[in-house]
């Protein structure tokens, strides 16, 4: 899940190109060759503003904003889908392997009365293993659940933050393409 940082970084170098002062023609299918997700949410806009400069725009611009808005928003959620993959698997072991655990405490406890049953006595060296067994087998549920829960929690608020961040990108470049249309 270091693609977090990745994806921080390049959304950084991306803005810093966006925001230079440059054209958009002049950033024109950069976006597709990177392979960041805010050059493929630009290039997404990029795409649909050359086609209408191409066959001209009509009723103002605002359908073509309306366009761009919308496959602005369809990239971005392909880019989240693409980020958040592992999440998943994260939140599932977060989720089970306290059970698994618990089953494995069940069954270490049901071993102990079963050797207090077949050796009819109830002393610490009959009952002592299948307790360690238990309390074994809970301690692995929660050695793997309670980093689970953490990493996805610390990664879901990540994907979090960098889908604001793509959103509001979105409306800068809805801002800048409007603005382009006026002074037309």
């Amino acid at each position: 899940m270091a693609q977090f940082g990745e994806l921080e970084s390049n959304a950084r170098k991306f803005e810093r190109e966006f925001w230079s002062g440059r054209a958009m023609e002049d950033m024109e299918d950069r976006g597709e060759r990177k392979r960041d997700s805010m050059a493929r949410v630009f290039a997404a806009a990029q795409r649909e503003w050359r086609e209408a400069r191409r066959v001209g725009v009509g009723d103002g611009g605002q359908m073509l904003l309306d366009r761009v808005d919308r496959l602005m928003q369809a990239q971005i959620s392909r880019e989240l889908a693409r980020a958040s993959k592992g999440l998943s698997v994260l939140a599932t072991v977060g989720a089970a392997a306290p059970f698994i655990g618990l089953f494995g405490t069940v069954w270490g406890i049901m071993n102990a009365f079963t050797n207090i049953a077949a050796q009819q006595q109830t002393n610490l060296a009959v009952v002592a293993p299948g307790i360690a067994e238990a309390l074994f087998a809970t301690a692995l549920g929660l050695v793997a659940a309670i980093p689970a829960v953490i990493f996805y929690n610390k990664f879901s608020g990540d994907l979090d933050s960098f889908a604001d961040r793509l959103e509001t990108f979105s409306d800068e470049v809805n801002a800048r393409l409007s603005r382009r249309l006026g002074e037309r």
